[in-house]
Parts: structure tokens; C-alpha cells; sequence
């Protein structure tokens, strides 16, 4: 028997690497050698000339003015790891609860799996260019938010929670206000959540019905079945779900650092303080991944 799972073990090893072979060749011959380039670069002054770029060994300068000299770099990052914090848990949350009620027997599941499904292939790349740099687009959304009622319910139940709290100035208060800002990004939440929701739901798919049965014969709850079967079970895959959730984030196209970074690339052509900042960012978002991973282990309920 031991022998029989050491054999499965390596097998599964084995077919994941097979699966993981196309990127890591496409990673080493086209994705090495320019991150080799940009580590380089940041700790260089770039400058072009007739006969190309010239770089000019500076050492840590450039990180230096990202985090002493440059105004905004410094809060930028603050308010984007925030941002990811409460944007992040928002989306699982909102996927895992979303698999739950496509999970159950209801007609035109199907259908409604393939409109949830949907947010992936409309935040596909060529999708998303149209979304952010569509002129008439853009003209439409400034069109609608001028003609429609400034008064939104959202804005109206804020006014009167925050009214009934006495506008006291708080943790409260500060809670209040990211519970509505998520609220109000429900959009970017809801396209967010479509791979999330998708791997919920065969996490879900897997879970033996006989283990529901057996705990409804005990006088088990719906909220205790919940928690007590259903959270542990899909638990592993929150891991992996955030994890991609977090790196979705960060590689947002309409963030401030994103837009500082290429602002600095290619209107700027400041290449040495650009690729520092890029990689403050990357090193920042592995440090958070890192650290965040490994306190959802802890919690996370491994079986065979």
C-alpha cells in the first residue's frame, strides 16, 4: 500500500509538471532574459542617444527617489495594497457564495453557469482595451453619471447610516465607508470572480453527497453543514483562489502605480526609475502573497 501511494504521488507530481512544461520553457527563453534587462536597469541611469540606450551604473538612486524623493510613489502603494486587501476578500466571498447557488438543482443551470462564466471572456485582453480606452465609451459613462440622479441608494444608505452613528470619526466609521466603496465596485468585483467561481464549483462538485446525507441523519443544520463540511472541504482551493485573486490585482492596467510606472516608461522615458518602481511592486506583491499564503495554510483543512 505504501509503495502503491508513493507511486500515485509521484505519478500526480509528475502529471503536473507535464502541465506546467509549456511555461516553464516559455518563462526561461522569452520572460528570463528581459527581467535580467529590467533588474538591471533599475539600478542604472538610461539614457538615449544615436547610438541607442547607454546605461550608467547608479546604484540604489533610482529606489532611493521612489521611496525618499518621488510624492506620490510612496502613497500610492499604501492605498493600493488596501485596496487589494479588502478588494481581495470581496472577490472570494462574493465567488465562493456565487459557486454555492450554482452548486444547487434549479433549471436553466446551465445557462446561468455560462452568463456567470462570461466575466472571464469579458475581461479578456481585447475586451478590456475597449472597456479603458474606448473614447465614445467613455463619453457615454461621463453622459450617464451627469444626467442621472446624484443620490445613488448606496450613497443615500451611507448618509443615513453614518447620520445614525453620529458622524463620529472612527474605525466604524472607516469601515462604513470601504463596505460602500466595495458596494459601489460590485462591476469590478462581480468581473473578477469568474475563474474563482469556476474553481469553487468543482471544488464543491467533488464533495460526496453521502457526506451530506450522513450529517443530515445526525440532525445536522444547513449552517452547520456549511461550516462544518463545506468550508473544510473546499478549503485548500480558497488558498489557491486567493492567491490568483491577489496577483489579478496587482497586474490591473488602470492602477495609479501601473499608470505611474508606464507614465515614467514612455512619456517620461525615465527606464531606470521605471523598472524600480516595477520592481518595488512585483517584490511587494510577492511579500503579501507570501505572507497572506502562509497564514491561510494554517487554517486550511487537508485530506486525502
Amino acid at each position: 500500500m505504501r509503495k502503491r501511494k508513493v507511486g500515485l504521488t509521484k505519478r500526480r507530481a509528475l502529471y503536473g509538471y507535464v502541465f506546467i512544461l509549456p511555461f516553464i520553457i516559455g518563462f526561461v527563453f522569452f520572460m528570463l532574459k528581459p527581467l535580467y534587462q529590467s533588474l538591471m536597469m533599475s539600478f542604472s541611469t538610461i539614457s538615449v542617444g544615436p547610438n541607442g540606450f547607454q546605461a550608467v551604473r547608479s546604484g540604489w538612486e533610482n529606489y532611493k527617489r521612489a521611496f525618499l524623493i518621488d510624492p506620490e510613489f510612496n502613497r500610492m502603494l499604501v492605498e493600493n495594497i488596501t485596496q487589494m486587501i479588502y478588494h481581495s476578500l470581496a472577490t472570494i466571498v462574493f465567488s465562493f457564495f456565487v459557486a454555492l447557488i450554482l452548486n444547487q438543482k434549479f433549471k436553466g443551470r446551465a445557462l446561468v453557469r455560462s452568463i456567470f462564466f462570461l466575466t472571464v471572456i469579458l475581461s479578456s485582453g481585447v475586451l478590456v482595451g475597449l472597456e479603458y480606452n474606448n473614447t465614445m465609451m467613455a463619453q457615454l459613462k461621463e453622459t450617464i453619471e451627469e444626467s442621472g440622479n446624484a443620490n445613488s441608494i448606496t450613497t443615500v444608505i451611507e448618509n443615513i447610516l453614518l447620520s445614525n452613528t453620529g458622524g463620529m470619526a472612527g474605525p466604524g466609521d472607516k469601515m462604513f465607508k470601504i463596505l460602500f466603496e466595495v458596494i459601489d465596485s460590485i462591476y469590478d468585483v462581480a468581473m473578477a470572480s469568474g475563474i474563482q467561481i469556476i474553481i469553487f464549483l468543482s471544488g464543491l462538485q467533488n464533495i460526496s453527497p453521502s457526506v451530506y446525507e450522513a450529517a443530515d441523519m445526525e440532525g445536522c443544520t444547513a449552517w452547520e453543514s456549511l461550516w462544518k463540511i463545506t468550508v473544510p472541504m473546499v478549503s485548500p482551493l480558497m488558498l489557491v483562489c486567493w492567491v490568483y485573486t491577489v496577483v489579478d490585482f496587482f497586474m490591473r492596467t488602470d492602477s495609479q502605480i501601473m499608470k505611474k510606472i508606464e507614465d515614467q516608461l514612455s512619456i517620461q522615458l525615465n527606464f531606470g526609475f521605471s523598472s524600480a518602481m516595477a520592481w518595488i511592486y512585483f517584490v511587494v506583491c510577492m511579500i503579501l502573497i507570501g505572507i497572506s499564503s502562509l497564514i491561510i495554510s494554517k487554517v486550511v483543512y487537508n485530506y486525502d
